[in-house]
């Protein structure tokens, strides 16, 4: 048996008596923490309502013409994939605490440059900011609440994490309804401080002290979090920290792990959930809303409530049955959101480019509103899925799965996967819509949506009510 292997199957956290620990400050810290993608879902919302107001902005303010308002929306995945990289390092060497406290800096630095900005490379350099943070934030807040959290509440708290996001979001939407561009990214500042300043007050993650040998410290952060500090156990005196190396990937703790992270980031970008995303506003135009721009606020309100009940259920349910469901209610919301494509689509055209609005548009005015009632349907279907199941889930097992020793660095590669498959997906489908048509496009992301139900089934093990340690275990086969 390997340092390693020592290091993971001891028992690191157990209280005495087998009692679970009840503290409630740990709900507080993983708050605290919480804020970090709060701030992480403010800054990808952030350029819905800021892009109109920046077009009607008077000189010296800068302008945005169709080229650069997609750069300014499409950079924060380029920054967040580096932030993922960076997060990953950040992780093993700085710590969990630190390392969420680091990233507050790039998130109130980015917005600081935005308010700032008088010419278009200003506004993209604070988007990059807050892009970096934003994967620094994506990678470490579920790790920090996961290695405080009791097994009890680890679903409920981890899934708090996509619950901010999509609250980070639904904010920015709401406050771009009052508040112009700069002063939105004012806004953008307030979250990442209250992180900063919580934080400072926040322990460092016991399981991590503990790998580090710190002792006394674990033991005063496991009173601070649970209210118990005796009967703890401490790993191996050999079992020291080591780096990740590659000659590790043979092990099936370690390789088991990284192909189920990897594989359920992937599915959930290839999902098209940002395309459809893309289309919410389209989609409540033909239906007649007097107000388009309210589809973003109740796509945010659906994705709010959903997670919400995501959150309230995860640790009664489990995370292979929330994924399985939500799966199959997102084949369903593809493949008729497919079919709203496919009937309005007109006679063939010389034209490889697809252009909604004209597409729709070839049909007659009524029932061009009923098959878009159809569309929103589908599409609200979808959000409400995709938020009970593969919006949370696959960042909370990201947390879960991973042994100490290469939490860092497969963590990393998780969170760079998510935003390299966003950037490609949503750059791409496009692309893939001239060739394939909507319709096409949609019932391949409900193909894809299939093959995720069906990786859960074969490979995502239940975690629920399982400490880390054991989690690891069962991929060791002990």
């Amino acid at each position: 048996m390997t340092p390693e292997d020592q290091e993971e199957t001891q028992p690191l956290l157990r209280p005495p008596g087998g009692s679970a620990p009840r503290g409630r400050r740990v709900f507080l810290a993983a708050f605290a923490a919480a804020l970090g993608p709060l701030s992480f879902g403010f800054a990808l919302g952030y350029s819905s309502p800021a892009i109109p107001s920046l077009r009607r902005a008077a000189p010296p303010a800068p302008h945005l013409d169709e080229d650069a308002a997609s750069w300014f929306g499409a950079i924060v995945t380029l920054g967040a994939a580096a932030g993922g990289v960076l997060g990953g390092w950040l992780l093993d060497r700085a710590g969990r605490k630190l390392s969420l406290v680091l990233c507050a800096l790039p998130f109130v630095a980015g917005f600081a440059v935005i308010t700032a900005a008088q010419n278009l490379w200003m506004l993209l350099g604070g988007r990059l900011l807050t892009g970096l943070a934003c994967g620094i934030a994506s990678l470490v807040a579920p790790v920090y609440i996961s290695e405080i959290a009791y097994p009890e509440v680890r679903g409920l708290l981890g899934s708090c994490v996509q619950l901010m996001v999509v609250t980070g979001i639904l904010l920015a939407y709401l406050a771009g309804w009052v508040l112009e561009w700069r002063w939105l990214a004012v806004l953008g500042c307030v979250p990442p401080s209250f992180m900063l300043l919580l934080m400072c007050f926040m322990p460092e993650t016991p399981r991590f002290l503990l790998s580090q040998h710190k002792r006394q410290e674990a033991m005063a952060a496991m009173q601070f979090l649970w209210g118990y500090a005796q009967g703890w156990e401490e790993p191996p005196l050999g079992a020291q920290h080591q780096d990740f190396h590659m000659a590790q990937l043979r092990r099936p703790g370690v390789y088991k792990p990284f192909i189920i992270g990897i594989s359920l980031m992937a599915f959930q970008q290839l999902s098209a959930v940002n395309a459809v995303m893309f289309y919410a506003e389209t989609i409540f135009e033909e239906a007649k809303f007097k107000d388009s721009s309210l589809a973003s606020v109740v796509v945010g309100v659906i994705q709010v409530l959903f997670t919400a009940t995501a959150a309230l259920i995860m640790d009664r349910a489990g995370r292979r049955l929330l994924l399985t469901l939500s799966g199959v209610v997102m084949v369903f919301s593809t493949s008729a959101f497919g079919a709203y494509f496919k009937l309005t689509e007109g006679g063939p055209s010389n034209s490889s480019h697809v252009d909604l609005p004209a597409l729709v548009s070839m049909e007659p005015a009524d029932t061009n509103v009923g098959l878009a009632w159809l569309a929103v349907g589908s599409m609200c279907l979808f959000i409400a899925g995709f938020a009970v199941g593969w919006g949370p889930i696959p960042w909370l097992l990201m947390s879960e799965i991973f042994p100490l020793h290469v939490k860092g660095v497969a963590t990393g590669v998780c969170v760079l996967t998510n935003w390299f498959m966003a950037f490609l997906v949503t750059k791409e489908f496009s692309s893939l819509m001239e060739v394939l048509r909507p319709y096409g496009a949609f019932w391949l992301a409900s193909a894809f949506c299939i093959f995720g139900v069906l990786f859960t089934l074969a490979c995502v093990p239940e975690t629920k009510g399982k400490t880390l340690e054991q989690i690891t275990a069962h991929f060791e086969g002990r």
